[in-house]
This record gives structure tokens, sequence and C-alpha cells, in this order.
């Protein structure tokens, strides 16, 4: 079933976190939305989107791996009247597992052409590709091509700051483990067929859409602009109603600039008037949404201030614990908070002193 894009249900105060309807949603000219359902880090549904042209059909997206989730994704496709042998694209924005995670099975039924940034990894690692020079990691406008390893389980080694993870209970861990070594022999990795980077074209939806580098998120995101129809796919690099995680865990030394960065990029299309991103409801006023995602990181700095002129040097753990409600103590705060602290670092805002379990920040206060 497919219904307009105006007939939509009630939305919570976080529309990421709904559950995945069963309806296939018209969201604009030769584009479907399809809703999968996840529960990871606290989210209720991936979108996945479908561009219909003559060739047939382009899919991006996919969601989470696993037998389980590639049957509501045969699900989706089926509702839409989408068969396999109609998809030729097969899309990622970023190297998330709820987005990567069926792109490689569906490639490989589907015959289809794996479309990733040349950028991307996995946790299998992929350590052949290179950032993006146009968005200024390479003046010299070389390609700046680094090995990437891959992801280990993150409980097997230290933090930057010097803290071990917060380790699952054993029960959990032996649970990932074997999860992850089951990963690696029954599905295919989504090895990209087809890379791009900053301005290419690609043909979908039977019109030039072009790669918008946007990292931040994650060093190898993703967006889509379609300036044709007004279209920006904005994976989880602008999000209608919470800001995606900005981790410190990366190769990136300063993956908030990187944001701030990718958002004024976005903020400069000209001829965006719908948003499709993967996780709540298409919307449309991108710039204003971009200035209430730099808010909010505006408002996190500040209270980095307050917090350091309270504790005086302090470390990341503390600092974290000032920042963030208790509910969401843990490694994922403590990582936006390094990333912030790091930022600030690198702007002359603050200090840092030690190395490991010694590094302590002091964060300069107001102006």
């Amino acid at each position: 079933m497919v219904r307009p894009v105006g007939d939509q249900p009630a939305k919570p105060r976080k529309q990421e976190q709904e559950q995945a309807s069963e309806e296939v949603t018209e969201v604009g000219p030769g584009v479907l939305r399809m809703m999968l359902p996840i529960a990871f880090t606290g989210l209720g549904h991936v979108n996945m989107y479908g561009l219909v042209d003559d060739r047939g059909v382009a899919i991006i997206d996919p969601g989470l791996p696993g037998p389980k989730s590639y049957k509501i994704v045969e699900r989706r496709l089926r509702a839409a009247g989408i068969p396999l042998s109609r998809i030729h694209t097969v899309i990622v924005t970023h190297s998330h597992p709820d987005h990567y995670g069926a792109a490689g099975r569906l490639a490989r039924e589907a015959s289809a052409e794996l479309v990733t940034h040349a950028a991307f990894q996995t946790f299998w690692g992929t350590p052949h590709r290179c950032l993006d020079p146009t968005h200024g990691h390479d003046e010299g406008g070389d390609e700046d091509c680094e090995e990437l390893t891959s992801n280990d389980a993150p409980w097997s080694r230290p933090t930057p700051w010097g803290t071990d993870f917060h380790r699952p209970p054993m029960g959990r861990r032996l649970q990932m483990t074997m999860f992850r070594s089951l990963m690696r022999k029954r599905f295919a990795p989504p090895t990209p067929t087809k890379t791009l980077r900053s301005g290419d074209a690609i043909r979908l939806a039977g019109r030039d859409v072009f790669a918008v580098y946007t990292p931040g998120h994650t060093t190898d995101h993703l967006c889509l602009h379609d300036p044709e129809e007004g279209l920006l796919f904005s994976g989880d690099h602008i999000l209608p109603t919470i800001t995606p995680h900005i981790s410190g865990l990366g190769q990136d030394p300063d993956p908030l600039a990187s944001f701030f960065r990718s958002l004024d990029t976005c903020a400069d299309l000209e001829s965006v008037t719908n948003v499709l991103p993967a996780h709540g409801h298409p919307f449309e006023d991108l710039r204003g949404r971009i200035k209430a995602i730099k808010g909010h990181h505006d408002d996190r700095i500040g209270a980095l201030r307050d917090a350091s002129a309270e504790l005086g040097w302090a470390t990341v753990v503390d600092l974290s614990k000032k920042i963030f409600q208790p509910r969401v103590w843990g490694s994922m705060a403590e990582s936006e908070t390094y990333a912030h602290l790091e930022h600030l670092v690198v702007l002359g805002e603050a200090e840092k002193r030690g190395a490991d379990l010694d590094l302590e920040y002091l964060v300069n206060p107001r102006t």
C-alpha cells in the first residue's frame, strides 16, 4: 500500500523513536519511503528509500544485518511492488549497521551495484578507502589515503581519555562476540562496486542526483542531493528531532569541526525543499534545522564551560557527568564530551594536560 506523504500519523516529540510502520509512503516523485524496525541506540526504525526509474529501482539504506531483518526488507519491497530483479543499485549512506547491514546480501541477490562514499569502511575493515580531498582534509588536492583498521569489540581497548569502556555483562559480551563471528561467516560484507566523492553525479529516479560528502557523524557519511526535485537524502547527518552522535573515537582529530563544515555544506545547497532523513519523517526547513543542531552543540559547549569553571582541571568522565543526565552516563556520553573538548583545544579555547589515566581538561570561561 502506498499513501501520500501528507497523510501521516501523529508524531511524538522524538520522531526517530517511532516504531516502524508497514505502510509504504510516497515522499517525492519516484521516491518511496519504507520503514524498517530496529532497536538500536534508542531508535525505533530506519528509513529505507526506493528510487524508481525506467531501469528499475535504487534502494538506500536497507537496514540491519541478519535473516529476520532481511525478511522484513523483502516484505517491504513486496508491499511496494518491487521485485529483486528490478533493483539495479543499493546505496549506503554511512558505516553504521542499521544502514549497511543488509546491503551486501541485497546487492548480491539482486545482482545490483553497491554504492558508498569513497571513505566507506565497516567493522570488517576496508583498508583501501580514502578521505575526500574536496572537504578540506588535504589542501594539496591529492587523496588523503589512510590505513583504516577494523572495529574490534570496543571493550577490548582503552578510550583515548584513558579509561576502559563500560563493559557489557559477560553473557552479552559473549553473545556479541558470537554474533560478530557469525556475521563474518554467513553475511556478505557490503563491499562497494562504485564509490562517490563530493559533486559526483549518479542517475537515480530518472534524474541526476549529486553526492555530498558530510563527515562528522562518521568519516564516510554521504548525503545525496536531488536539485531537480528539491530533495536531500540526509542519512543520519541531519535528523528532524534529534542530533546525531559525534564520537571522539574515530580517525578524525576534530569530528565536531568536520560536522559543522558538513552542516554548512548542506545549508549552501540550493533548491532543497524536502529533507529525507534516515530516521524520522521528511521535513522542509533544512536551514532552520541546521541552525537548531548548531545551537544544540553551542549549548553543550556552554555547559562544558560552566562545568569546567566549577570543577577546574577535570577528567572527561567527570565533565561528562556534569553535562549529561545520569540515565545516559557511560561511553557514548564520554565520547561526545571528548569530541567537544578536543574541538575546544584545537580552537585554543581549552587546555589539556597529562596523558592516559591522568588526562585532564580546563575550558576557558565565557567571554
